[in-house]
């Protein structure tokens, strides 16, 4: 069946490979654009004014979020953080309430991430497992996905997509690296004990397409590979992918430093299952560690 998809944050990496799948897979598919609109399939908006096109959302079956500003930047300034919070939040709220107000509402699949969980070790974290502590990006996810009630209040099926890094070598983190990794100095993050979700970017894709057009999927997605490796295990499959060398190892004390209010992300272990997805059937090419490397360094796409 072909959907009319509306698709928030188009242009990034992600929305870029998710939008050219949509169309080979017969969809149509209108990216929110904020600027004047200049081709077929662009509609403009203005989600801190409150500006959209309220014919394009009437119109449409699925709407996907994954606007928010980049987590690169300076990760010691307030204004950054409050830029990352409040990009996701607004932009989530806005077609929230915009499908809420819907004749037909139409299928809400809202980005977050999988640090939504905080650090919890090596518990098993699914879907219904709680959220815990207050790292910054625990925090961004938290109010993230609240700003979607609106939609889910108003009877509309919500999809909370908790996406964990999403690897390939031609966007963060995998690409940078690669590059550090090829000169040699790649190595462990603190212990190396964390867990550290994942996921290929052809997984990433095709999960969202999967959940784009599966009426019965609802509520929060993990969206990361099956079996969840630490830190040491990321490191040693990257080195020898790369058959490079991977002694360093670069202290807690260092990391919390430099990373700031992101340490947590790079320290924490979150040891995420895709349970929803499982349930669903939906099967993944790059299953453990050493396939969403491979995947990732081939630039596999979907």
């Amino acid at each position: 069946m072909s959907l009319h998809v509306v698709v928030a944050g188009s242009s990034g990496f992600l929305g870029t490979h998710l939008t050219s799948a949509l169309t080979r897979e017969g969809h149509r598919v209108t990216s929110l654009v904020r600027r004047p609109a200049e081709h077929e399939g662009e509609s403009t908006w203005d989600p801190y004014a409150g500006v959209y096109d309220r014919g394009v959302i009437d119109a449409a079956d699925v709407v996907v979020n994954l606007a928010g500003a980049p987590l690169v930047g300076n990760v010691h300034s307030k204004r950054w953080a409050q830029d990352v919070l409040e990009s996701r939040v607004t932009t989530t709220r806005l077609l929230a309430r915009a499908i809420a107000e819907s004749e037909r509402p139409a299928a809400y699949l809202a980005g977050n991430g999988i640090a939504f969980y905080g650090s919890q070790g090596d518990t098993v974290l699914t879907e219904t497992s709680a959220s815990t502590g207050d790292a910054l990006l625990t925090t961004v996810t938290r109010r993230w996905e609240e700003a979607a009630d609106p939609a889910r209040e108003a009877g509309a099926r919500v999809v909370v997509l908790r996406t964990s890094p999403v690897m390939d070598r031609r966007s963060a983190p995998l690409g940078p690296l690669t590059l550090l990794f090829k000169s040699g100095l790649g190595g462990r993050l603190g212990k190396g004990s964390q867990h550290m979700p994942m996921i290929s970017l052809r997984d990433w894709v095709g999960a969202v397409l999967h959940l784009a057009a599966d009426d019965d999927a609802h509520g929060p997605v993990n969206l990361c590979c099956v079996e969840t490796p630490t830190n040491a295990e990321f490191t040693r499959t990257l080195a020898s992918a790369l058959h490079r060398p991977a002694f360093a190892r670069v202290p807690a004390k260092v990391l919390e430093v430099a990373a700031g209010p992101m340490a947590p992300e790079l320290l924490g272990s979150v040891n995420a299952r895709p349970a929803a997805l499982i349930d669903q059937g939906f099967v993944h090419r790059d299953p453990d560690v050493a396939a969403v490397v491979r995947a990732g360094l081939d630039r596999l796409d979907p």
